[in-house]
């Protein structure tokens, strides 16, 4: 288990997982997160490390009590004109049992909060059963896929947009050069996203590509997937795998006004992944690559209105690319292939010829609370504090849109075709 960032855990108020929540409902919290593929090894962890907290927590409680009954005696033994001394020295003994339990149960709550730091958000209900992306559920089918009258040649067999040497030269491998044209139109789809995400109510944001360890931890990348991210050595940065984490950080620490919600921005970044662990997994071409250009959406919401945040976020992504002409469809994703930080993800998947299937191209979520919990992100409502409720969305995921737009838009010769709405661009 990864202690290395108790440093940060342990500067904030109220974070992770809600203690309370686990104390009213312990059960039904495990029986949700047992939704999320949770190994057996971290929930029995949980399981102990909470018992534990529970006892001490006990024990420190029973100790300020008798310490308060005890005190409230030396003005009864001074009216009644009684020896204090016994009474003094009862009441010593006791303080040094207080002290001894606070430290205690500190040290049990922060290894409970240490354990909690790596344990997933709790799926909503609407969430389905299921061990993998198998077992997601189709919502809906936007545009039906072109018949071709030849066999469409994959996105890296078309064109001489791509230079996959160069990229691996100058870097190493999952890096691409991209030329010509293709260069002219990953420029062309960013402007093209970024003006349609404002037309949707969404205000652009430039925000930096390296951010430090607090962020990281606040969206929830740290420190479970520290394996997966670039660290500037000898500095407390990392380059972004999301914009995500910058745009949602804006909000680190603040009270926000309760006019002043719903936050709705977009920004356009490079991102950068390590992609451990995924193994041979698309290593021809361009759809998973170590940098990337991306279009994000975030919002910051009331509790009570992320549900339908998060409805127009997938009906903004949904709506570019039916002006895009791609076929794609809606995908509700089961408890197995949920994210870390998500409470409910909509994924949307475009269609590939070259493959005859459906490939993600942008996950939406709602994260509840889970990321201002850890972030501190809150906001007034009346005399109290509340906690907001984040979301985002890739939109898009740049490199795959040109992919995308690459097969479907393929001619027998070789050649691509420009969609309509981006002709102005380019």
């Amino acid at each position: 288990m990864d202690f290395s960032f108790q440093s940060i855990i342990f500067k904030k108020d109220d974070i992770l997982i809600d203690l309370k929540l686990l104390s009213r409902d312990f059960d039904t919290v495990v029986s949700k997160l047992q939704k999320k593929r949770v190994s057996e090894e971290i929930l029995s962890q949980l399981q102990d490390f909470y018992k534990e907290y529970k006892e001490k927590k006990s024990e420190l409680e029973k100790a300020q009590a008798l310490q308060n009954e005890k005190s409230k005696l030396f003005g009864v033994y001074k009216r009644e004109g009684k020896d204090i001394g016994e009474l003094k020295k009862e009441v010593g003994e006791n303080k040094k049992r207080v002290a001894f339990f606070t430290d205690v149960m500190r040290e049990s709550e922060e290894k409970l909060e240490t354990l909690l730091s790596q344990v997933p958000n709790i799926p909503d209900d609407a969430v389905p059963e299921g061990v993998d992306e198998s077992e997601n559920e189709i919502l809906e089918t936007i545009l039906t896929p072109r018949e071709f009258s030849f066999t469409p040649k994959a996105h890296y067999e078309l064109e001489s947009w791509l230079d996959f040497e160069r990229g691996t030269k100058l870097a190493k491998s999952r890096f691409t050069v991209i030329r010509g044209k293709g260069a002219k139109l990953e420029r062309a789809l960013i402007n093209y996203m970024l003006d349609f995400n404002r037309s949707c109510g969404f205000d652009e944001v430039s925000v930096p590509i390296l951010t430090n360890s607090n962020s990281l931890f606040g969206t929830g990348q740290l420190p479970k997937f520290e394996e997966d991210l670039f660290k500037i050595e000898g500095e407390d940065l990392y380059l972004i795998p999301t914009a995500e984490v910058s745009l949602t950080n804006l909000f680190n620490d603040e009270i926000l006004k309760s006019e002043e919600l719903p936050i709705q921005i977009t920004s356009a970044t490079p991102c950068f992944r390590k992609e451990a662990g995924s193994g041979g997994r698309d290593i021809r071409g361009i759809i998973r690559q170590h940098q990337f250009y991306k279009v994000e959406l975030v919002a910051v919401t009331k509790p009570e209105d992320s549900n339908e945040m998060l409805d127009k976020m997938v009906s903004c992504v949904s709506k570019m690319l039916t002006e895009l002409e791609i076929p794609h469809r809606k995908v509700l994703l089961c408890g197995g292939d949920l994210g870390f930080s998500a409470q409910k993800t909509i994924d949307i998947e475009v269609w590939l010829p070259s493959q005859e299937k459906y490939r993600e191209i942008s996950s939406i979520s709602n994260t509840g609370d889970f990321q201002a919990r850890r972030a501190k992100i809150r906001y007034k409502d009346g005399k109290k504090n509340r906690l907001v409720h984040t979301l985002n969305g890739s939109s898009l995921a740049v490199g795959r849109t040109l992919v995308a737009i690459m097969e479907n838009f393929q001619t027998e010769n070789g050649e691509i075709e420009i969609p309509k709405v981006l002709e102005k661009y380019v």
